[in-house]
């Protein structure tokens, strides 16, 4: 699969997930900027290492391939991981929003 094909993939992938999400108000918010992080970080790493676009492969797999109702934070703190060990600290995701 191309580079291109694998990044519309995942993010039609990760789009079908939120949308079948039924969630409080304040879960729900966090999972759209957490998915906002991770369609940019598809977007960006479209074209990289075989090994970094296997680590964003896996963030939205982790968070797509949920089992029960895990809350979005335990998602974060994984993606956010990754987000370190590809250096990307600047896509952190925090459980509160930054002030603007």
């Amino acid at each position: 699969m191309t580079e291109g094909r694998e990044s519309e993939v995942l993010i039609r992938q990760l789009d079908r997930h939120l949308s079948g999400l039924h969630r409080d108000p304040s879960e729900a918010e966090l999972a759209e900027r957490l998915a906002a992080v991770l369609r940019r970080l598809v977007t960006e790493t479209a074209v990289a290492s075989a090994a970094d676009r296997a680590q964003v492969r896996a963030a939205v797999h982790y968070v797509i391939r949920r089992r029960g109702h895990r809350p979005v934070s335990g998602d974060i703190r994984v993606v956010n991981d990754i987000l370190r060990r590809l250096g990307r600290t600047d896509l952190l995701v925090h459980r509160t929003p930054e002030p603007a």
